[in-house]
């Protein structure tokens, strides 16, 4: 399994969320740790650098800041599994739910699953970031005729054959919006579990902003359902 680290400016949380990563025991599954540093500017390259000199870690450095759908994308330049796992740096989400997002993959119920983080136990969102998270996972469901729960989520994972299938263009948050809706678009349906969330405070470094992000995601959105 290629697991994927997109990281902007975490230096407090990147070295602790690798070593929940490592430790997290997936049987006969081997992990294939891939770390893109976005152009930190505050010491997360370094602690990365620091990391990637264990040996179980592929360090992947883009120049200048240029979003997490850059990020993910230079990471899936690199992905050597069957499996292929998004994991940000933050540790809003915890790699001890990776047995619950592999089994439907391993058991051959789908190609494709995310991880909701409003079926699962969680702590209390921005209210702001959960209406707006609603309003575009209902408006996803709308166009592609479906039934997701969080288009948002971090957590999604996929099979090697789909990720060699993406040819993804977005830079930023329109990275969410853009895979839904070309899995979608090649005729898969998206296996949702639940899974523990624990968000952080803007003063933690939080970086999403609603008003801001929000109609982004919806251009993109519309753009990839509508065009060819």
């Amino acid at each position: 399994m290629s697991i994927i680290i997109p990281a902007y400016n975490e230096q407090a949380t990147v070295g602790e969320l690798l070593d929940q990563v490592r430790a997290v025991d997936l049987g006969d599954i081997e992990k294939q740790i891939i770390a893109v540093d976005d152009g930190s500017t505050d010491g997360t390259r370094e602690v990365l650098e620091g990391q990637a000199a264990r040996g179980d870690v592929l360090l992947r450095v883009l120049p200048r800041n240029r979003g997490k759908g850059a990020a993910v994308r230079e990471g899936l330049r690199h992905v050597a599994g069957d499996i292929v796992l998004i994991q940000d740096a933050d540790l809003e989400y915890d790699p001890a739910d990776y047995p619950i997002l592999l089994r439907p993959i391993l058991n051959g119920r789908s190609k494709v699953v995310y991880g909701s983080r409003f079926l699962g136990e969680h702590k209390a969102m921005y209210f702001w970031h959960a209406l707006g998270n609603q309003m575009l996972t209902l408006l996803t469901n709308i166009l592609f005729d479906t039934t997701l729960t969080d288009l948002e989520t971090c957590y999604k994972v996929f099979t090697v054959d789909i990720a060699r299938r993406l040819t993804l263009r977005s830079e930023r948050w329109g990275f969410d919006p853009e895979v839904t809706a070309k899995i979608l678009r090649m005729g898969h349906r998206i296996y949702e579990v639940p899974i523990s969330y624990a968000g952080r405070e803007h003063w933690e470094g939080k970086k999403i902003v609603a008003w801001r992000d929000g109609p982004r995601v919806l251009l993109t959105l519309l753009r990839y359902r509508f065009l060819p």
